[in-house]
């Protein structure tokens, strides 16, 4: 936490300084020291408790994890309305008394997909790959009683604020483990899972190694004949990242589509976007009938649409994944 970062640092340039002094005069015995011994006491006391008050002042983070300034806010709107706010950003939103709730656009996206998987309400095996706030995790516990999921989520830190704050209540049927994505995916069995959602970011950005055809192969070596993948995905115009990623991912699976807010494509401002993937062939029309359910208007790409918005894009692999620059058009 960066509170002890700030006391650490200080101590040491205390600790320096009283040093270099000492040193100083052993070297030069006749060598003077500016100001009088009180005056240069009161500035040494000054300089530690203000790097004592600095460390200790309020700050806005509920925790501070190894990887986020992390707090929840209450929604004056909804009374169990809760919102993640990860480094100053709005990670996951999370109705306290109603699981089934869906605030974000691209979560209605994701619980859009959820309920097209198999029968309405029979129960999914489930794998998470980034945990935020366990929204779509407690949406598929609340509609599909007796799924079994497993949530890999790097922040450990974050699953005890989500514990404490967010109603996180795990156990045999929900299942959190603390890692990497990645590492978690490939201990997963072949053939294991009906629906992998792919959530996890650095701040605003996919983790390159979460991006490539090697990751998309893991994925579908542990998904089931007609299991579905959904990966989200935020990039800026000129959407060099997420024409990159689509190409990737369409490497690996022979059906994919990607769900995007009305007009993003042409749009100046970044948006999220949700790939959708499969070795079987997608419901595409039950997929609309989904989405026109929800806040926004959406459109889902498809076909020889989406070949034409991927063009040329080079596909990502562990050897060549260079995702800050392509988000940096």
């Amino acid at each position: 936490p960066s509170s002890w970062i700030v006391l650490t640092l200080a101590g040491l340039l205390a600790v320096a300084g009283i040093g270099l002094g000492w040193w100083l005069r052993r070297r030069q015995p006749g060598l003077a020291q500016p100001g009088k011994p009180k005056t240069r006491a009161v500035l040494v006391t000054v300089g530690l408790v203000g790097a004592g008050l600095g460390a200790s002042a309020p700050t806005p983070c509920d925790i501070e994890t190894a990887y986020h300034c992390a707090r929840v806010e209450a929604d004056p709107g909804r009374a169990g309305g809760r919102t993640l706010v990860l480094n100053s950003a709005r990670h996951s939103y999370v109705d306290l008394d109603d699981p089934t709730h869906l605030e974000f656009a691209y979560i209605q996206w994701i619980g859009a997909l959820v309920d097209i998987q198999k029968s309405a309400g029979a129960p999914l095996d489930a794998l998470h790959l980034g945990g935020g706030g366990f929204t779509v995790p407690a949406y598929i516990a609340a509609t599909r009683p007796g799924s079994d999921q497993l949530v890999v989520e790097l922040d450990g830190g974050l699953v005890t604020l989500d514990r404490r704050e967010l109603g996180l209540t795990t156990g045999p049927q929900l299942r959190t483990r603390v890692g990497d994505a990645r590492v978690g995916l490939s201990e997963q069995g072949d053939r294991s899972y009906d629906f992998v959602v792919g959530d996890a970011f650095g701040h605003l950005v996919v983790p390159w190694h979460l991006a490539t055809r090697e990751m998309a192969a893991e994925v579908s070596r542990v998904l089931r004949d007609g299991g579905m993948y959904a990966q989200n995905v935020i990039d800026y115009p000129p959407h060099r990242f997420i024409r990159a990623e689509l190409a990737t991912v369409a490497d690996v699976f022979p059906h994919v589509a990607v769900i995007a807010p009305k007009g993003a494509f042409a749009g100046e401002t970044s948006a999220n976007y949700v790939i959708v993937a499969s070795r079987s062939p997608l419901p595409l029309d039950e997929i609309r009938n989904h989405l026109d359910l929800v806040d926004e208007p959406v459109e889902l790409v498809s076909g020889t649409a989406l070949r034409a918005l991927v063009g040329d894009a080079r596909v990502l692999t562990d050897d060549y994944a260079p995702v800050d620059q392509l988000l940096a058009g």
